[in-house]
């Protein structure tokens, strides 16, 4: 009973503090139709236009904050209208394309047109049930010819006054028991949900938050096999190394006749000579070194000069690259040059590298005999899925008669 009766007390301040405030909100329309006036007048350059959504956004907030409030729960702060101080342009298009500002206006819409009738109803709930316990002990003021009424019955006396009186006090009493509540939950629902992103925004906005978080955990997973790199290439391939030399000394040292001990000793000198080739692989696929030496257009003018085959690098203006696409294209470009000294019988390969905007363009060419099949082995598999780790694009162009063209595209803002 407590509980209904602090819910009723609630929902009947909120939905009489709304009607007001609703009234008020209808002059929000016109006051922005005249102040763009000048703002067109005065070449789009008027300053009091652009505070005017500044000023509704924080009047629509602090009717969400009031409708949270009302159901009991927390809710984030929206962002404020952004308001740059030069570039008209800029000004215009924030304003246009801000998705809060279209929230806004269409909020004023619902607040005029819900707000205004369901404050209303609460005031004749609340008012229908307080009324009578002030109007009828004076009812009596009232003229003959026109008494006053409880229920539309017209009172001319003490004991109607007190009777009427009092059923319409609880009459009013029980509807507004049961329909101020409701009114109010349904009101601050309503206002929560116009001022909500839609579902579509709302995926929108997690796809950018996960397209930041894998692009962190791309280059955190980077700057891991860096360290790994940095780890095997200072700390076991030496300790490789200076095992090789040793064995290598201890195997010139053995004295004439010492063939067994001398047999066992070359085979661990070579073990230990492939270990440190394998290793060196293995380091290579982990993070290629020169990346880090001479970065990405020195490795891949490298991956040119050891191809076997006369290949051209053309490179534009690349600007900083994210650790995981300067990798990713290294390898696209190995792959792609391997593939052509290997299958192609080609006699020559353009590779150019350049950046457009927020995307890396990454295209192979060779003269070679074509067909490639990406069926047929692991190689442009791994080419594309590379490229779809993050986010990239890669198309194949082989004809039976060539050329073959691997165009790649990854993202590579920052």
């Amino acid at each position: 009973m407590r509980e209904r009766w602090a819910e009723v007390r609630r929902g009947g301040r909120y939905l009489l503090i709304g009607l007001p405030t609703a009234v008020a909100t209808m002059l929000v329309l016109p006051v922005l139709a005249v102040c763009a006036l000048p703002a067109v007048a005065c070449g789009l350059r008027s300053t009091v236009f652009y505070r005017i959504p500044a000023g509704l956004r924080r009047w629509a907030e602090w009717h969400r904050r009031r409708a949270a409030a009302s159901l009991g729960i927390s809710i984030p702060a929206r962002p404020a209208v952004p308001l740059p101080s030069q570039g008209v342009r800029t000004r215009w298009r924030l304003l246009l394309d801000d998705a809060e500002t279209a929230r806004d206006l269409r909020w004023t819409l619902w607040q005029v047109a819900i707000g205004v009738p369901l404050g209303l109803l609460a005031l004749a709930c609340v008012g229908g049930a307080v009324f009578p316990l002030v109007g009828a002990p004076l009812w009596w003021v009232f003229p003959a010819e026109e008494p006053q009424r409880f229920i539309g019955v017209p009172v001319t006396g003490w004991s109607g006054a007190l009777a009427m009186g009092a059923t319409q006090a609880v009459v009013a009493g029980a509807v507004s028991w049961w329909a101020v509540p409701w009114l109010a939950r349904r009101h601050a629902r309503g206002c929560l949900a116009v001022l909500a992103p839609s579902a579509e925004e709302r995926l929108t906005d997690r796809i950018g938050e996960l397209a930041q978080s894998r692009a962190g955990v791309l280059d955190a997973h980077a700057a891991e096999l860096r360290r790994i790199e940095r780890d095997l290439h200072d700390g076991t391939q030496a300790r490789l190394v200076a095992i090789a030399m040793r064995l290598g000394l201890a195997r010139e040292s053995l004295p004439g006749g010492a063939d067994a001990l001398a047999r066992l000793l070359k085979e661990a000198h070579e073990g230990a000579e492939e270990a440190m080739t394998e290793l060196r692989d293995v380091v290579r696929t982990i993070y290629p070194p020169i990346l880090a030496d001479r970065g990405l257009a020195g490795a891949v003018s490298a991956l040119a000069a050891r191809a076997g085959i006369p290949v051209e690098v053309e490179l534009g203006e690349l600007g900083r690259l994210p650790a995981a696409v300067e990798t990713c294209t290294y390898f696209i470009v190995a792959e792609a040059l391997t593939n052509a000294a290997k299958h192609s019988g080609a006699g020559r390969v353009l590779v150019r590298v350049a950046r457009r905007d927020d995307r890396l363009l990454i295209e192979v060419t060779d003269d070679g005999r074509g067909g490639a099949d990406e069926s047929s082995g692991t190689g442009l598999a791994g080419v594309r899925h590379r490229a779809a780790a993050l986010d990239g694009t890669v198309l194949v162009s082989s004809p039976p008669s060539g050329p073959t063209t691997i165009t790649a595209e990854l993202p590579c803002a920052s």
